[in-house]
């Protein structure tokens, strides 16, 4: 774990580094169950792909297994508090880091937050993939011209709250802006799909499909 600065606060986060010092940084945003082993097992994975990932404990500590208590802590998740310090370790990431721009990947919960600090910080964040979600109706209006990072989508087709008609509406309207946008719906795959802790939604061929689009793309928008 490492401590950044966060608003004149500090904050805390999984930081997995690769073998080179030269490495783009990669922000990881937790699922809602918060920072736990799958979490930091995806960290260590893009390290041992060449990036330098961070992911920041947007609950300060606690996690959970059970469905009822992760949505406690989502509904109470502050967003000025979660912008702040997703902010923090974006500047961590610049300052770490061998490149000026950082990507941003997130799951579930953190795939709505990986588009929404992308928006907020699109001076540094030029690549987005959201996992399986959105930006939520609770959160603050999001200023969408902002945005300038590309954005690869990972969606499930059987994805009964992050629907393909919700997912293509969002893709049209950042068309609409002009934004470079692709989205991919993984036909028979149920939200959560790669997240190999919860076999009941784990689906390996659209994972492996979906995590060999994500580094080519981070690839591509932060090295080249």
């Amino acid at each position: 774990m490492v401590t950044f600065p966060s608003n004149g606060t500090t904050a805390e986060g999984y930081l997995a580094k690769p073998d080179t010092d030269k490495a783009p940084g990669v922000l990881v945003i937790q699922e809602w169950w918060g920072l736990n082993d799958n979490i930091k097992s995806i960290c260590e994975r893009f390290a041992s792909e060449g990036f330098l990932a961070l992911a920041p404990d947007l609950y300060h500590g606690r996690a959970t297994t059970e469905p009822d208590e992760a949505r406690k802590l989502a509904m109470s998740l502050q967003m000025e508090t979660a912008a702040k310090d997703m902010s923090g370790a974006v500047d961590y990431l610049r300052e770490h880091a061998g490149y000026t721009s950082v990507g941003a990947v997130g799951y579930c919960m953190g795939g709505g937050l990986a588009l929404f600090i992308a928006a907020l910080r699109g001076d540094v964040v030029k690549a987005v993939v959201p996992f399986y979600g959105l930006v939520p109706p609770s959160a603050p209006p999001v200023d969408w011209s902002k945005l300038q990072a590309s954005v690869l989508g990972h969606y499930a087709e059987l994805d009964q709250g992050i629907t393909v008609e919700r997912v293509r509406e969002f893709e049209n309207q950042l068309k609409s802006l002009g934004k470079e946008v692709e989205i991919h719906i993984y036909q028979g795959a149920q939200h959560g799909f790669c997240n190999d802790t919860r076999p009941q939604v784990y689906n390996r061929e659209a994972c492996e499909l979906a995590w060999q689009r994500t580094i080519a793309f981070l690839r591509e928008k932060l090295v080249s």
